[in-house]
């Protein structure tokens, strides 16, 4: 269960790193538009901090893309 769990939240992470690249934008673009560091900012990509719904919401927003592109796991799962 812990190891489906991480591998999720590892996917979600890369989810946003992907499309935040495809967009072109800068960890300092995301950090700065959700008003918090370029380092914090890295620790939500890599997976290492948890993330809020709230916060998932406003990435979501900031990439201009459907929260489900985001927590759809299965695509990563598929690459």
């Amino acid at each position: 269960m812990k190891e489906t769990l991480n591998y999720k939240i590892k996917a979600i992470a890369a989810n946003i790193r992907n499309t935040r690249e495809q967009l072109n934008y800068t960890q300092e673009y995301l950090a700065a538009k959700l008003n918090i560091s370029q380092n914090a900012y890295s620790k939500i990509e890599l997976g290492y901090t948890k993330i809020t719904v709230e916060r998932l919401f406003q990435i979501a927003a900031i990439l201009e893309v459907d929260i489900h592109e985001i927590i759809n796991t299965e695509k990563i799962a598929a690459a």
